[in-house]
């Protein structure tokens, strides 16, 4: 081939005539944006979902149980992972010769929907009644479940689209009641209390998500609880008696406000303590901490510089009984002292070494009185008020 010298260089085609390839009606370029919509439209005209029930029927079932969005606001980039995954595995097990259905779903109760309904319409009781409120959120749920399911669609997932399951359905509730029924005929139902994160205002029981922390200075507070059998505790400590000294064991807390549910002080059983004598009392507390200080008036020697006037293991001090300072209501004479149990998570890194237990409050109090059989004091009323009641 010769190239016409006279004429000026090309833009760079001047090569394209000379290729030949076969003709073609397939597009240069994918043209996305308008193409998937087609295409998605197109599955849905044709009934591609149920084309491929009816071919996978006979097959081995696998059934992926879509845990449900919740029905407010638009998806973000987390339902997006989350379903496009999970249409990825229910298509894999259909191509390995499974019938793989999939019926997506919608959580439709909670706080974040009542909420949006109280901006627009106030608390119950303003505009609405009960079953007026009741009727909104359902309304706001249904509009939810529209945007997302067509933007899910969007994604090219595959499902039963046109017959989701809502936990606001009717049928969806008699269902859940039917199982609790056949559970509690089988005896797998214990009726019992434990911690939750609750809201005073709504009167509810709240998830951990929908928790909002804010940076809170509480104060710390130190407590003595007197021991009721110092006789105990000098025949653990090898000793004939203890001089008529009281004896305490030193607790110290950032949440004064759970000493009202005080059962038991908890104590690590290799830990090293010590008994130290201040004034006319006897402390124990773990000697690693004996840098606290004795008194609160300055210039005052630390319980290391008086010194120990006997070391011992954690595990001498189970069993121990205690006298509570505080208590709101009289308690009779086997209810009112309380128990030094072990405790492997106790640490010496700060406080006494001694850990005040309230199982009545915050999961890992509840987890260890539930081991060692703990009573839950619980003198807190719904509202957040203190109460003389709910005593054990």
């Amino acid at each position: 081939m010769t190239a016409d010298s006279s004429k000026p260089a090309s833009d760079g085609n001047r090569y394209k005539a000379t290729i030949h390839l076969p003709a073609t009606d397939f597009p240069m370029r994918g043209d996305l944006p308008k193409r998937e919509p087609d295409t998605l439209a197109r599955w849905e005209g044709e009934g591609l979902y149920s084309q491929i029930r009816a071919h996978a029927a006979g097959r081995p079932t696998f059934v992926l149980h879509d845990g449900p969005p919740y029905a407010n606001g638009a998806i973000h980039l987390g339902h997006a992972v989350n379903k496009v995954l999970k249409d990825a595995v229910v298509k894999s097990r259909l191509l390995a010769g499974f019938d793989a259905p999939y019926v997506p779903g919608w959580d439709c109760h909670g706080l974040p929907i009542e909420l949006v309904v109280e901006k627009k319409f106030g608390k119950v009781g303003d505009k609405l009644d009960a079953a007026g409120f009741r009727a909104k959120c359902r309304e706001y749920a249904d509009a939810q479940i529209d945007i997302q399911r067509r933007d899910f669609k969007r994604l090219g997932v595959i499902g039963d689209w046109e017959h989701p399951y809502r936990t606001m359905d009717h049928s969806y509730e008699a269902g859940m009641l039917r199982a609790l029924a056949k559970i509690i005929e089988r005896g797998h139902l214990a009726r019992g209390v434990k911690p939750v994160h609750w809201c005073f205002d709504c009167g509810s029981a709240l998830a951990e998500a929908e928790i909002e922390y804010a940076d809170k200075q509480s104060p710390a507070i130190d407590v003595a609880y007197l021991a009721r059998q110092p006789q105990a505790l000098a025949s653990a400590f090898g000793v004939a008696v203890l001089d008529g000294a009281e004896v305490a064991v030193p607790i110290w807390t950032t949440t004064p406000w759970t000493l009202l549910s005080n059962v038991a002080v908890a104590v690590h059983p290799e830990l090293e303590y010590g008994e130290y004598r201040v004034g006319d009392r006897r402390l124990i507390l773990a000697t690693s901490q004996a840098k606290l200080p004795s008194s609160s008036k300055p210039g005052a020697p630390s319980f290391s510089e008086l010194g120990a006037e006997r070391t011992f293991k954690g595990s001498e001090l189970i069993g121990l009984r205690y006298r509570r300072p505080l208590e709101v209501v009289p308690l009779p004479e086997d209810r009112a002292s309380r128990l030094v149990v072990a405790g492997d998570f106790v640490t010496a890194d700060d406080g006494s070494g001694l850990v005040h237990m309230a199982p009545a409050f915050g999961a890992d109090d509840y987890e260890a009185g539930i081991e060692h059989g703990l009573a839950l004091v619980r003198p807190v009323a719904p509202d957040g008020t203190f109460t003389g009641t709910n005593w054990p």
